[in-house]
């Protein structure tokens, strides 16, 4: 453990030992911890009862009772980590403790040298209780698979890029600002990010900040002290310093008040935090990644986010398009989440009809990646056969639009008997549009509200371009 992993850590030393204490506490000093000492169950208590721990050595055998005896009152706040030290021949005192809630154990005599990595050990263990209790047990978040293709390739060489920044920089790594629709799979490109970087092997914890109550969030990513508020009966670590080390996603920032974004915007400069209710700041080294689905330059300009944090999340910015500008990559981006649901349904893999993928890539996909994978999900439970044909994908037509329809609609139109061939249509409709517009295809997809993509792929892909002059 370096030396500034202990700068704003505070100790408690239980040692009725007046030399053992003493050197306990110049070589917890000596690394930058804030010591207190204490040599009897009375001290301990009143020091408890005033002062506030993230740590405490406690020897067993104290003047005027058992260390262990505090552990079975339930005296340590459980956001302190306590570690128990015996003497030889004591093993059965330690395996007590542990069972009393110690973080670990020292059997006396000891190297003092070793105390720091026993505290990084036990700070290990205090951060991960606090991401089991946040963090779901959700084996699908965890692969972290992401479909770029072509039409996302600038947006991977640009997270390569930060990981190729993040590997040289390994500490104090700059945020990353993730912009794009609801449902893009801005956090799954958070995960992607984190899975691939120097932090793979340390927490990534996700905060839906939008879900999170105003009254709660600050507690919640800043910690609290106890007595902090009335239902603060125990100290508790907030989601920054459980995340220290690894990676903390803040989907939706923009949810949080402007005096909550200035707190993390200090985090972020100064690596440091203050929980709520708390004197002292303490240190961590945690990544940001924040997301949003607006435009946070808008939202500055409209005074409803602080311009300071977007100019330090604005370092690293990474935007993805949504679905409807990934023209026939819809198609192939289908096809990878229909083998992934039909693994998951334990039936066998399934296709899409030449129709399916028509209505596919013809569907604006206004919920983009979540949606697509709705609609296939959806598919594969109420269409029967082996390929699915995606008949619930009905574009609907905007009311406020009809009026400009019924200018080229023939009211006295009726459908044939025999039937209506709506790709002859399509087909006719974009040959009226090359026609108006000298061929010129994209100012053709413009015209019929189309990306250039996909106009190519109803030009191309099987079939014929439609005559300009005819229509056919």
């Amino acid at each position: 453990m370096s030396a500034t992993d202990l700068k704003a850590v505070s100790i408690l030393v239980v040692e009725d030992e007046s030399l053992l204490r003493r050197q306990l506490a110049a070589n917890l000093e000596r690394f930058g911890a804030d010591v207190t000492a204490a040599d009897s169950v009375a001290a301990t208590r009143l020091h408890l009862r005033d002062g506030q721990f993230d740590f405490v050595l406690l020897d067993v055998n104290l003047p005027d009772g058992l260390g262990t005896d505090l552990l079975r009152e339930n005296a340590f706040p459980a956001a302190t980590a306590v570690i128990v030290m015996t003497a030889n021949g004591g093993v059965a005192s330690a395996v007590e403790s542990m069972r009393l809630g110690a973080t670990d154990y020292l059997v006396k005599p000891f190297d003092v040298g070793e105390l720091p990595l026993v505290i990084a050990r036990a700070q290990r263990t205090r951060k991960s209780a606090r991401l089991v209790e946040q963090q779901r047990d959700d084996t699908a978040k965890a692969a972290a698979v992401f479909f770029f293709g072509r039409a996302l390739a600038e947006v991977e060489a640009q997270l390569k890029k930060i990981i190729d920044a993040d590997a040289r920089m390994q500490t104090q790594l700059p945020p990353v600002l993730i912009q794009g629709e609801t449902g893009t799979g801005k956090t799954t490109i958070a995960r992607w990010l984190h899975q691939r970087g120097p932090r793979a092997a340390q927490p990534f914890v996700e905060v839906n900040c939008s879900a999170v109550a105003e009254s709660l969030a600050e507690s919640e990513l800043f910690g609290h002290e106890r007595g902090a508020f009335t239902d603060a009966r125990t100290a508790r670590i907030g989601l920054f310093e459980a995340a220290s080390g690894g990676t903390l996603f803040l989907d939706e920032l923009p949810s949080l008040a402007p005096a909550l974004q200035a707190k993390v915007l200090k985090v972020i400069e100064d690596n440091r935090l203050r929980r709520l209710g708390g004197t002292r700041e303490l240190m961590v080294d945690t990544r940001v990644i924040a997301a949003t689905n607006q435009d946070l330059k808008e939202l500055v300009a409209a005074g409803k986010f602080r311009e300071d944090l977007f100019h330090r999340l604005d370092l690293y910015r990474i935007q993805i398009p949504p679905l409807r500008e990934r023209g026939e990559e819809v198609a192939r981006l289908a096809e990878l989440l229909l083998e992934n649901l039909c693994r998951r349904h334990r039936v066998p893999g399934k296709s899409l009809t030449a129709g399916g993928r028509q209505r596919l890539m013809a569907y604006a996909w206004p919920g983009n990646v979540r949606e697509l994978a709705h609609e296939l999900e959806r598919a594969i439970v109420f269409e029967g056969g082996a390929e699915l044909n995606l008949e619930q994908l009905q574009t609907p037509i905007d009311p406020n639009k009809a009026a400009a329809y019924a200018e080229w609609l023939n009211p006295d139109f009726h459908f044939p008997p025999e039937g209506f061939v709506l790709d002859d249509a399509v087909a006719a409709l974009i040959g009226r549009a090359l026609q108006q517009t000298g061929d010129n295809v994209s100012a053709a997809a413009r015209l019929l509200g189309v990306s250039r993509d996909f106009l190519r792929y109803r030009l191309g892909g099987g079939r014929s371009k439609p005559d300009a002059s005819t229509g056919e």
